[in-house]
């Protein structure tokens, strides 16, 4: 059993993720998003979109690659191209 301090993955709040910063977390919570569970059920690209949403001119497609990657507990650069053009397609964005 698990000390009472000590939270499970999908309780922790966003800012324990790999590879969210600052930025990034004041930007979920705007579109109500304020823990890892609400994210994963979410999931990156739903999430992605409610941001792209909120503010089309702020939220690059670094955001979806940041949120996948926070996700799959990778660094954002190591998204290899075809994953890139899944996640695009998914969030319903023409790939460039």
């Amino acid at each position: 059993m698990k000390p009472l301090t000590e939270k499970s993955p999908a309780d922790r709040p966003l800012r324990l993720l790999p590879g969210l910063g600052p930025k990034s977390i004041v930007w979920l919570n705007e579109v109500g998003i304020t823990s890892e569970a609400e994210l994963r059920a979410i999931g990156a690209v739903a999430a992605y979109r409610r941001l792209k949403h909120w503010n089309p001119r702020l939220v690059s497609r670094n955001a979806l690659w940041g949120l996948y990657a926070a996700l799959n507990g990778t660094h954002w650069t190591s998204i290899d191209a075809a994953t890139k053009q899944r996640l695009l397609a998914e969030a319903g964005e023409n790939p460039d």
